[in-house]
């Protein structure tokens, strides 16, 4: 019999989107005032877990296995192990998942995991060209030679690189994220409208989310500056359709449908959960509040990479017999519109169900009504290494708020994968 995993607590910071510089905050800054908090508020210390996990996409030069240093910062304690997992979109789901194996095969029993990432903060580089003009200039032995290197520079050796943009292109296809997703507008017939509407929803839902006090799992941070940051600031009132309507194409800014405004934003935040063994429950004195059931990875084609929720997902769907709207309430990651209108098609659509699933007919339908009832990334960000495990977290929430059971997180991933993972709560 497999051994149930618990989730004990849950905490993250608020979402805050870029703004075309660096924020107020390092991706460990995040991970620890967050967590610092979570932590505050438990039976034991922190030296106590036997393992830190943290998914993270895009981690600084200097904090490259940000696992450990966020462990060591939080007072874990040297002898804790502290590492760093990175499946692009879905590594915070996947730092959740690596703690339940652990706990499964009896080798954690106790373990702090999540996703952070600051993707503000992601770096700019040199092109090849500067840095072999570099190279040169530093190997010249003479002012001779180093005056003839000054001759032959170009002024547009100085355009620097992207990293957000070179991490955010998919380097099988050669294409963007966003331009995955025109693919996915175009394969389902997905219409402008369909995307700005949804996004204008998903505005909508987090805006009477806040409003109504439904994201307790959100840690306040103060920045150096003394600002106070207490709530997902990437959320627009005039994100209506009609205004939405009025932005350009993005990604293929002649025929395309994917614009900035129905597309996920870029963000800095972390989100953090405690994972325990039924044993850890009993030694600490615990209350759970939930239960990971199970969880699945797929593959797929990376030009298809936004259907990576509809392959994780129906395994699971399968293995436990249930249907679309068998379950309670579902958060599918709103990296694109499109792609979550696109995943919502293709279970309703029977050949593709039978020739990409393998399934006899159709899944059929997925009630609105039960999918990421108070917004998502559309409206709230998307901080690659921490949006797979704010789902988790924020599905048990909503899940406990609402005296539901059973939820199912999903999410697409670059490079042609998708992860989901079932959860249950946990009666006290």
């Amino acid at each position: 019999m497999t051994r149930p995993v618990y989730i004990i607590d849950g905490a993250r910071t608020p979402f805050l989107k870029s703004r075309n510089t660096p924020g107020p905050f390092a991706a460990s800054d995040l991970a620890v005032m967050s967590g610092a908090d979570l932590l505050a508020r438990q039976p034991f210390g922190a030296d106590r877990f036997d393992e830190v996990i943290v998914g993270c996409a895009s981690p600084s030069p200097d904090e490259i296995n940000i696992g450990r240093v966020i462990s060591l910062r939080l007072g874990c304690g040297n002898k804790v192990p502290g590492w760093t997992v990175m499946r692009n979109c879905a590594s915070g789901m996947q730092a959740l998942d690596s703690a339940m194996v652990n706990i499964q095969a009896g080798r954690s029993e106790l373990v702090l995991a999540g996703g952070v990432d600051a993707l503000s903060r992601a770096p700019l580089f040199f092109s090849d060209g500067m840095v072999k003009w570099l190279s040169k200039w530093f190997a010249a032995k003479s002012l001779g030679q180093r005056l003839g290197l000054l001759r032959q520079f170009k002024l547009k050796n100085l355009a620097p690189v992207l990293g957000i943009v070179k991490g955010l292109t998919d380097p099988i296809c050669g294409q963007l994220m966003g331009q995955t997703a025109e693919n996915l507008a175009y394969r389902f017939d997905i219409t402008r409208e369909d995307m700005d509407e949804f996004a204008a929803r998903s505005h909508e839902k987090v805006i009477a989310a806040q409003q109504a006090g439904h994201f307790d799992e959100i840690v306040p941070l103060v920045g150096p500056d003394g600002a106070v940051y207490d709530a997902d600031d990437g959320v627009r009132a005039d994100s209506t359709a009609r205004n939405l309507a009025k932005l350009r194409p993005f990604f293929d800014k002649k025929y395309g449908r994917v614009t900035a405004g129905n597309s996920s934003q870029i963000t800095d935040g972390a989100a953090w959960l405690i994972l325990a063994s039924e044993a850890a429950v009993e030694k600490h004195g615990l209350n759970p509040v939930g239960r990971i059931v199970d969880a699945q990875w797929a593959g797929l084609s990376p030009e298809q990479m936004g259907l990576g929720p509809v392959h994780a997902a129906t395994p699971i769907l399968q293995r436990h017999g249930l249907g679309l709207n068998d379950l309670d309430l579902w958060e599918i990651n709103e990296a694109f519109a499109a792609q979550v209108i696109a995943c919502l098609r293709a279970w309703e659509d029977e050949a593709y169900c039978r020739e990409e699933l393998g399934v006899d007919a159709a899944l059929g339908a997925l009630d609105p009504a039960r999918l990421n009832v108070d917004g998502g990334a559309i409206a709230q960000g998307h901080p690659v290494g921490a949006s797979g495990a704010r789902i988790v977290l924020h599905l048990l929430e909503a899940l406990r708020r609402e005296n539901k059971q059973r939820g199912m997180a999903s999410i697409c991933i670059g490079g042609g994968q998708g992860g989901a993972m079932l959860i249950e709560t946990v009666s006290p």
